[in-house]
C-alpha cells in the first residue's frame, strides 16, 4: 500500500460545513513522513470565535504559491477552508510552513486536540 499523495484531498469543507453566512470550516492534514501516514485536524467555529478564524484565516497569502519541497519523507500540509460560500485550499511543504499558514495549523491543530495554547 502507497503512501498518501500530498494532492489528494482531505474533504473539502462543505456548504454544510460552514454553516450560516458566519459560518467557517476548516482542515488540515499533514502527510508524507517516513511512515507516509495522513494525521487531519478540524475545526468549525461559530458566533464570535468564527470571527477569530477568519481573521487568521484573511491573514494567509491564499493566491500565491508556495515553493516545491526538498527531500525525500519530508511532511507536506494540506489546508483547506471554507468561509461563508468561499474555499480556499492550498499544499504547502514543511519547510515552507511559516508566518500566517504556520499560526493557522497549530491553532486548527491545539483547538482540535483539546490542548491549551503553548501545550
Amino acid at each position: 500500500m502507497g503512501a498518501p499523495q500530498p494532492d489528494q484531498p482531505v474533504g473539502v469543507p462543505s456548504d454544510s460545513d460552514a454553516a450560516g453566512d458566519d459560518g467557517v470550516a476548516i482542515r488540515v492534514a499533514r502527510s508524507g513522513g517516513i511512515a507516509g501516514m495522513t494525521r487531519r485536524w478540524s475545526v468549525q467555529p461559530v458566533g464570535d470565535e468564527a470571527r477569530h478564524w477568519m481573521g487568521l484565516v484573511d491573514r494567509c497569502p491564499w493566491d500565491e504559491k508556495p515553493p516545491p519541497g526538498t527531500g525525500a519523507d519530508r511532511f507536506v500540509w494540506r489546508i483547506e477552508v471554507r468561509v461563508r460560500r468561499v474555499r480556499h485550499e492550498q499544499v504547502i511543504p514543511e519547510e515552507h510552513l511559516q508566518g500566517p499558514w504556520r499560526d493557522l495549523v497549530e491553532a486548527v491543530r491545539e483547538a482540535d486536540s483539546g490542548a491549551a495554547p503553548g501545550d
